[in-house]
């Protein structure tokens, strides 16, 4: 029942609601300034642990189990926005980076690597963050796209809008998630135009219309559309 509980508020604690990025706020004066240029100001969107540190598969073997208990201090730590106590440890406890190493190989090294890039993020670290979340394994989990839609943010702050539509599109093939992916969608269709691939941007635009009208995005769709020349 402790480790339930427990599993329960990490839970609560890691999954954080949707925010619109401050950057696309200024990705869309973009628009009203004539190509001007932009940095993207990341803010996590989404943590989604979800399970991936169930106890009950982490305690498939003994260094998972103590993997999984030195791993709640740097999450304690993270729900709260301690930063450098996270990723660095607090001199008794060890943050995620220390974690990474001492407990290679294990599921909790892996989502160490999520973690880390996360902190890099807020901090504006955008070299260690890439570096982190390419690190960082999700194959076959939900936090994989959300990973990639962090990439995204990072290689707009990096001004490598390329590379960061690259990743918005990876971050856009979960078509269940009904919170990430409008998102991303929308960020991609902005970095579209950007990129001056309007007609690329007016398919992503299209998609949170026809297939997310209840996201906060659909709101917005509908002018982008109107000034790309889709009016229906």
């Amino acid at each position: 029942m402790a480790n339930k509980a427990r599993t329960v508020q990490q839970e609560k604690e890691t999954i954080k609601t949707v925010q619109e990025v401050p950057a696309f706020e200024k990705l869309m004066a973009y628009y009203e300034t004539n190509q001007k240029r932009i940095n993207t100001a990341t803010t996590v969107i989404l943590v989604v642990v979800l399970g991936y540190l169930g106890y009950t598969k982490l305690y498939q073997a003994p260094q998972e189990e103590k993997a999984a208990t030195a791993i709640e201090y740097a999450q304690r730590y993270f729900s709260v926005d301690s930063l450098n106590k996270a990723l660095n440890g607090d001199g008794q406890h060890q943050g995620f980076l220390q974690l990474e190493k001492k407990y290679s190989g294990t599921k909790v090294a892996n989502i160490s690597h999520y973690y880390a890039g996360v902190c890099y993020l807020r901090k504006g670290d955008m070299n260690n963050a890439i570096k982190q979340l390419n690190d960082f394994d999700g194959k076959g989990t939900s936090i994989a796209y959300v990973a990639w839609g962090l990439l995204g943010d990072a290689y707009m702050e990096t001004n490598n809008s390329k590379k960061a539509l690259e990743y918005y599109i990876k971050a856009i093939g979960n078509k269940d998630d009904k919170l990430t992916t409008p998102t991303y969608l929308y960020r991609a269709g902005v970095v579209s135009e950007m990129n001056n691939k309007p007609e690329d941007a007016k398919k992503m635009y299209m998609r949170i219309r026809d297939e997310y009208p209840r996201s906060p995005q659909a709101r917005d769709v509908v002018k982008d559309l109107a000034r790309l020349g889709v009016l229906d």
